[in-house]
């Protein structure tokens, strides 16, 4: 479906042309004051040199060409050269009442299709979720999201961290707790049990346990570091222990992530990069690219017009180790492998910049990747409580996403039974739902790579540019229409009529510019502007809705005209907050 924009921009295009103007001088944009009109077209100042003419007399000759439009009601010239542009309410009304016609509203898909991989989450195994994890999973999923809207294959790829000295920290601890268990035993040749010798609280507090002990124990780390080389050699015990830590993990993992409304495609992690590490690294040194640096083996990844320095990338350290840059390198082998995708996204801190640089540069210079495929760095900020500092439990320890959740959940449950009005089971449900669009709504609503500070009251408040207060605005749309069905009308056959008030005008000229805004803002991997035009559209139907009777209009076309242009409005509200990672319950 052409969106509105565009048969604006056709219409305005015919005027300049008839006038003997250039079309493409004839661009219209929204206005910047939307107190003298709704769109604007500023081509007769940009074309006044070309054709040595005043602006202004260009736009007054555009303007009377656009008269008798069917699509603008008022088309007028201002000094020094705008053109300020009305559109007719007939025009409007018919657009929406074809968006309601089609799927999707009408929102059309890309005719180019792309297979994208997004890494996004990046928890380690044996440790719990922290608040950390929480930036990462929400904007990684509503870009996964955006991008699926806009026509794409989207594969999402939590990838853990699995790999390396803390592994080698949890086998050694465990040996010291249970040493009768059969994975110590080098000469055991049957099969290891199917159930994990120890619970997720266990693994938990075996982890930090055993991290403590090796920073006061030399002897103990050097048992650690040993374990962990024989981990990555192929002891096969470790590699049954290495399975069973993963499987208990990832069950927990799964079970926190579905409580932010997140999924992952893929469930990979750093230890599935490892068989692709020796092919990878013997061709970097056979393609002359790695070469020895203080006993390092790195690859040069300086580019000549680089203002700061950008060290070598390391591909293995001087005792033959693995490092990060190994893994994630070798783990773009793979992703090329399985998937060829045209672009990797990385949803990461902001301050891994320099590093990814690093890998970027270095796949690209030893032709781990194709020519077409993009690299992405999406750097985010911090996530700081109220003293601008990074967020922190009361304790001044890092706080587990868990909690953060049940906090949130329970400050919203206060609020949502002080309405007297549901069971106590549907208020902790709907506590549930409203307490996740706070959370979402809060991070995404900022730009990605912004530091904000997290403010429980603000964010759980149902006034303001908050979550709570869109799915307000949405449930009180469904409000209105089931009180609207319980009357024993229909909508059958009805339409969105022409508005009949500055409000109503608002409103549907906001539901007009849901055409292509998702897309736009997959192509920037800016979920914020989503949640921008969510707060717009829930202004303007607020308004709307203070100044208009709609149940009680006496007229029941015109009511009729209403009830369509709401049930149009909810859905797109509903398909925004979809994309954004959360729901809306039935009522609040």
């Amino acid at each position: 479906m052409k969106n509105l924009m565009e048969q604006m921009n056709e219409e305005v295009v015919r005027a300049f042309i008839a006038c003997g103007y250039d079309g493409r001088y004839a661009r219209v944009t929204v206005s910047n004051r939307p107190d003298l009109c709704e769109f604007q077209c500023n081509g007769a100042l940009a074309a006044a040199k070309e054709y040595k003419k005043a602006p202004i007399l260009m736009a007054q000759e555009v303007a009377e060409k656009l008269k008798d439009s069917a699509v603008f009601s008022a088309a007028e010239a201002v000094k020094p050269g705008f053109l300020n542009l009305k559109i007719q309410e007939n025009c409007l009304a018919d657009y929406l009442c074809r968006m309601m016609e089609e799927e999707d509203y009408g929102n059309e898909k890309t005719t180019q299709p792309k297979t994208i991989l997004i890494d996004y989450g990046g928890p380690n195994i044996a440790k719990p979720l922290h608040v950390g994890h929480l930036r990462s999973a929400i904007i990684g999923e509503s870009i996964k999201r955006m991008g699926r809207y806009a026509g794409h294959q989207m594969i999402g790829d939590v990838h853990m961290g699995d790999w390396g000295l803390q592994m080698g920290l949890i086998i050694t601890e465990l040996e010291e707790r249970k040493p009768e268990l059969s994975y110590f035993d080098e000469n055991f040749q049957g099969e290891y049990p199917k159930e994990a010798p120890f619970t997720i609280s266990e693994l938990e507090e075996i982890y930090p346990t055993a991290s403590g002990k090796s920073k006061e124990d030399e002897a103990y780390k050097e048992r650690a570091m040993q374990a962990t080389y024989e981990l990555q050699h192929g002891r096969r015990g470790y590699g049954a222990l290495l399975n069973h830590i993963l499987n208990v993990s990832v069950t927990d993992l799964k079970k926190n992530y579905k409580n932010l409304n997140v999924s992952f495609e893929l469930w990979k992690g750093e230890s599935d990069a490892q068989p692709y590490i020796p092919a990878m690294v013997q061709k970097m040194k056979d393609d002359g690219f790695a070469y020895i640096s203080e006993g390092a083996l790195v690859v040069d990844v300086r580019e000549e017009t680089d203002t700061k320095e950008v060290p070598p990338c390391m591909i293995l350290k001087s005792d033959g180790a693995s490092l990060y840059n190994t893994t994630d390198l070798a783990t773009i082998v793979e992703r090329m492998q399985d998937w060829h995708p045209s672009e990797i996204i990385y949803v990461v801190d902001k301050r891994q910049e320099l590093y990814f640089t690093q890998v970027f540069r270095c796949a690209r210079k030893t032709g781990l990747v194709d020519g077409d495929t993009k690299l992405t760095f999406l750097g985010f900020g911090t996530m700081n409580g109220k003293d601008g500092k990074p967020f922190k439990t009361r304790e001044g320890g890092v706080m587990r996403l868990s909690a953060l959740l049940e906090d949130i959940n329970e400050e919203m449950y206060k609020k949502i039974s002080d309405n007297q009005t549901m069971s106590e089971a549907e208020a902790k449900e709907t506590a549930k739902v409203v307490a996740l669009s706070a959370v979402k709504y809060a991070d995404l609503s900022n730009q990605a790579s912004k530091d904000y500070i997290f403010d429980m009251e603000r964010f759980t408040s149902f006034e303001g540019n908050t979550g709570p207060y869109l799915l307000y605005t949405i449930v009180r749309m469904k409000s209105i229409l089931n009180k609207y069905e319980q009357t024993g009308k229909s909508t059958e056959g009805k339409t969105i009529l022409p508005a009949d008030s500055e409000s109503a005008k608002a409103l549907m000229l906001e539901l007009s510019r849901f055409h292509g805004m998702i897309a736009a803002a997959f192509d920037e991997l800016a979920p914020h502007k989503v949640c921008a035009y969510l707060y717009d559209l829930a202004n303007a139907f607020n308004h709307f809705y203070h100044e208009t009777k709609i149940l009680a209009q006496e007229d029941e076309e015109r009511q009729a005209g209403y009830i369509k242009l709401l049930q149009l409005c909810r859905g797109i509200m509903e398909t925004c907050i979809d994309v954004l990672g959360f729901s809306a319950p039935e009522r609040m």
